[in-house]
């Protein structure tokens, strides 16, 4: 599996809003000062909730985003976990979620500090789980929400719009989910292996950044690739 292949590979050091960082090929944002890793958008048990609506689709995807997710903790063996909300697909999905996979889950947060952020899929505390449930955390330099606030907010982490960057070249084009940001604030890609992604000159991150520092850090099989906005295309 190509996202499995990632977790292997080189993360993309940077600075944000004052803080080292480390952005992970995984789709994980680890900060090596406070041992804390951040991933948005799981979306666990999302085949299962569109099976509940009778849409089927395969049912593997718990079982990949748990298992890219116990790589990098594994990689980072971090102290805190922070998930920025949309953990899971839908209200139902953690009472749901099949004990294997529970029983997964719980093992990762064994030891660790670990904070679910309130998502709109999610809003309510995951069942049977752990962890603490908060509408946004602040540590550090940042503060960590699901939904980016419209405006100027340095520090600002955030998920909920899946950022993909596209970039053309030689007659073709490349899209991929990359970290978007200006050194600032950072919108976080979607950590869930079936989830899709909003291009980041879509009007919805419009005034989120400085047009002249914006950056999408695309992620590729084997690195992440820095790209200014402006060298990219729809």
């Amino acid at each position: 599996m190509r996202r499995m292949r990632q977790a292997e590979s080189e993360g993309h050091a940077t600075a944000l809003n004052g803080g080292a960082i480390v952005c992970d090929p995984t789709g994980a944002v680890y900060c090596p000062d406070e041992r804390l890793l951040i991933v948005s958008d799981l979306h666990l048990e999302k085949g299962a909730a569109f099976a509940r609506r009778g849409m089927m689709m395969p049912p593997y995807d718990t079982a990949a985003t748990l298992a890219l997710l116990g790589a990098v903790i594994g990689r980072y063996q971090p102290t805190r976990v922070v998930c920025l909300g949309d953990s899971f697909h839908d209200r139902h999905g953690a009472a749901f979620m099949p004990a294997a996979y529970r029983e997964i889950l719980v093992k990762l947060m064994a030891g660790r500090d670990w904070t679910w952020i309130a998502g709109n899929h999610d809003p309510e505390p995951p069942a049977f789980v752990g962890g603490e449930m908060l509408g946004e955390v602040a540590v550090g330099p940042w503060l960590f929400r699901h939904e980016p606030r419209n405006g100027p907010c340095p520090g600002e982490v955030a998920g909920h719009l899946h950022p993909v960057a596209r970039v053309a070249g030689g007659g073709r084009s490349v899209r991929g989910a990359c970290f978007a940001t200006d050194g600032e604030r950072m919108v976080m890609p979607s950590f869930g292996v079936t989830t899709g992604g909003l291009n980041v000159l879509d009007r919805a991150f419009h005034g989120l950044f400085r047009a002249e520092r914006a950056m999408a850090y695309v992620i590729g099989v084997t690195r992440i690739y820095p790209i200014g906005f402006r060298a990219l295309c729809r």
